[in-house]
């Protein structure tokens, strides 16, 4: 089979594999053990991803700041240093860190598991057992992604912002209250829900990819390896393409 009707394929097959995890989202919210899983993958993705969410949203926001409040201070317009960095932290680029952060810690990890139970014959097992995989293992994954990527990323916008006033009070004489008075000032509410919108996206799509590569290993631990790099390659692809389209739709 060549390249390009492979790629139909496995977005087709990842396509199917979504649909039927979302119609099984009412089982995992009502089924008390389906719950409990649910709560141990929202554990995983929110929680266990907090230190690398907090050191890569905290020197974002410095590094973003460091750069804008230069150029700015080239024209004397330090004061709009809060607006520059909030706007771009609500609007992309805290969307884009829960993205990479989450695809990197929690889709790779669902694509070796799911990967592993593959090749070990484990769902296969559950299948004849009258299991379905989609309802057992990848629904609650993909609806904690959905429902954790947004407060990962309304917390890297938070903690972004505050690295920001740190650097602008410290190395380029903003007063803090002033920074921050120009981000309130100047961030709306679309602003935010977009970006929590582009984070809820960017988390359904490493779910599914996810937990489509890991469903489709073969090969013992060489396919496991493969699987999980696909994902995570594959996952940091759609985060940018489908955060270019979701701006260009509402901006």
């Amino acid at each position: 089979m060549t390249l390009a009707p492979k790629f139909v394929v496995s977005i087709g097959g990842a396509v199917i594999l979504l649909a039927k995890a979302v119609l099984y989202f009412p089982h995992v919210v009502v089924n008390r053990d389906a719950r409990r899983d649910l709560f141990r993958q929202l554990y995983a993705t929110g929680i266990r991803t907090l230190p690398v969410v907090t050191v890569v949203s905290l020197f974002m926001g410095m590094i973003l700041a460091l750069q804008v409040g230069l150029e700015l201070a080239r024209f004397n317009q330090e004061t709009y240093l809060g607006a520059a960095v909030m706007l771009t932290l609500l609007r992309e680029m805290a969307a884009f860190c829960c993205g990479i952060c989450l695809a990197a810690c929690v889709g790779s990890a669902i694509a070796a598991e799911l990967g592993t139970m593959k090749v070990n014959d484990e769902i296969d097992a559950l299948v004849i057992m009258g299991i379905p995989p989609a309802r057992f293992l990848v629904a609650p994954r993909i609806l904690a992604l959905v429902a954790m990527a947004p407060v990962v990323a309304f917390y890297s916008a938070m903690l972004g912002t505050i690295g920001g006033g740190v650097v602008g009070a410290t190395q380029l004489n903003v007063d803090f209250s002033q920074y921050m008075s120009s981000a309130l000032w100047m961030a709306t509410d679309k602003d935010l829900y977009v970006g929590l919108l582009k984070s809820c996206v960017f988390g359904l799509l490493i779910g599914t990819i996810s937990a489509s590569e890991g469903l489709g290993t073969s090969l013992g631990a060489t396919g496991v390896g493969k699987s999980t790099q696909r994902a995570v390659i594959v996952s940091f692809l759609a985060i940018l393409i489908s955060g270019y389209i979701v701006t260009r739709l509402f901006y």
